[in-house]
């Protein structure tokens, strides 16, 4: 069985996610892990954790109800605000066969101008990159 982990914050219910889930799914039996970054929200001049816990959770949420309904395995957790830091905390306590990574297009993605998807590779595992459209809440990637 495959098993996939998913990164994402703002795009977690995009449709092009979604459309790389059912590819996955497809392709054969498999599991997802999503973890979803507590980033701090962007709209705000101040913020604190739990606001952007609460963020995290409630995509984390959704997400894995949505993930259901297309009939995947599926389980989850809120992550460090840093993602590379959350993909590494993640891969540390499990297996997987690839990272996929779902980002807002470049320009807002503040994920890609950090380079993530050059320092994802580093864990070792392939990595698919969706960009996504964001979700209308709060939070950013």
């Amino acid at each position: 069985m495959r098993r996939y982990l998913v990164i994402a914050n703002q795009t977690l219910g995009g449709e092009k996610l979604i459309a790389r889930v059912r590819e996955c799914i497809e392709t054969g039996p498999c599991r997802f892990h999503i973890v979803v970054p507590a980033t701090p929200p962007d709209e705000h001049l101040t913020w604190v954790e739990g606001e952007a816990n609460a963020i995290a959770t409630e995509r984390l949420e959704r997400a894995q109800a949505r993930f259901r309904e297309l009939g995947a395995e599926v389980e989850g957790e809120v992550g460090d605000a840093n993602p590379i830091e959350a993909i590494g905390d993640a891969i540390r306590e499990n297996e997987f066969d690839e990272i996929i990574i779902s980002t807002l297009p470049p320009g807002p993605s503040r994920w890609l101008k950090r380079d993530l998807l050059h320092r994802a590779p580093s864990f070792g595992l392939p990595v698919t990159h969706v960009i996504g459209d964001p979700e209308p809440s709060t939070g950013e990637q």
